[in-house]
């Protein structure tokens, strides 16, 4: 695997460039700085107890919740459950914590505090009895997990954003407690490469260090259901801009979703862990 391209879906490499700013604002939005792509967090060595009277979990002997990894065992997103029954909860480990099938059973994965160099932060799809259902960056897309609620180990947060994709419509609209903020025509991708449908969420935010075709790329936990890799990496599926703008409202890339550059600008400045919505 090369990390430095593990981005590409788009037909294009990310190169990205040094270590950022470590600072991040409150709602979990990495502040105005590069971030470089790594391979995913690994040797946590530390040890947490998933629940009352449980064995002890070695962390590091789980299968860590990355876009690289695929796990296995978990349960997937109900239909549409961030579609406005959500509540904007965001949740950002800070230290690696163990991931369940359902509250209480033994961890089958870990969810590192870090996703590509910046800060983890996933939606919460539900709660129950001191435990958090999560959505994951790894495959298959629309994997949950599910995490203790610990004041210790997770920070909280919400966010008014839901970001909406339409693919039959080529459109992309941004909402913001419930009202419509901005929408533009965009690409996604081409029919024998779609852009997957169902829920993810905004994974992390990356600027290339050299040029391409967008200054900005802006991975989601999801990834191309049609291709295995692309480019060397996880294909996991991404905004970014594009410099020909005639393919806004077609369908042609290998499942990114390409935005004008006021679109991504604005999606830059959306916290972390928001929901992502993408519809037929």
């Amino acid at each position: 695997m090369n990390p430095r391209s593990a981005l590409s879906v788009c037909g294009h490499r990310s190169p990205v460039g040094p270590r950022p700013d470590r600072r991040v604002r409150s709602f979990g939005v990495v502040a105005a700085a590069v971030v470089a792509v790594v391979a995913p967090v690994a040797g946590c060595g530390s040890e947490r107890a998933p629940g009352a009277g449980a064995q002890p979990v070695k962390l590091d002997e789980l299968p860590q919740a990355t876009t690289f990894t695929t796990l296995r065992g978990l349960p997937q997103d109900p239909e549409m459950a961030l579609a406005g029954d959500g509540d904007g909860t965001v949740v950002h480990p800070t230290e690696p914590v163990p991931v369940s099938a359902r509250p209480g059973a033994p961890a089958v994965a870990v969810l590192p505090d870090e996703q590509l160099d910046g800060p983890t932060w996933v939606p919460v799809v539900e709660s129950a009895n001191g435990w958090h259902r999560v959505m994951l960056p790894s495959r298959p897309n629309r994997t949950t997990g599910w995490i203790r609620d610990s004041p210790d180990a997770l920070t909280t947060a919400r966010s008014p954003y839901v970001v909406k994709v339409e693919t039959g419509a080529r459109r992309l609209t941004v909402v913001k407690s419930g009202r419509t903020l901005r929408t533009w025509k965009v690409a996604v991708g081409a029919p024998k490469t779609p852009t997957p449908l169902g829920n993810t969420f905004m994974l992390a935010l990356l600027k290339p260090s050299r040029p391409t075709v967008s200054p900005l790329i802006m991975p989601v936990g999801s990834h191309s259901e049609t291709l295995d890799t692309f480019g060397g990496g996880p294909g996991t599926v991404a905004f970014h801009g594009w410099s020909d703008a005639s393919v806004f409202g077609k369908a042609v890339t290998h499942g990114c979703v390409r935005v004008p550059a006021p679109a991504l600008a604005h999606l830059s400045r959306i916290p972390l862990g928001t929901p992502v919505i993408v519809t037929a």
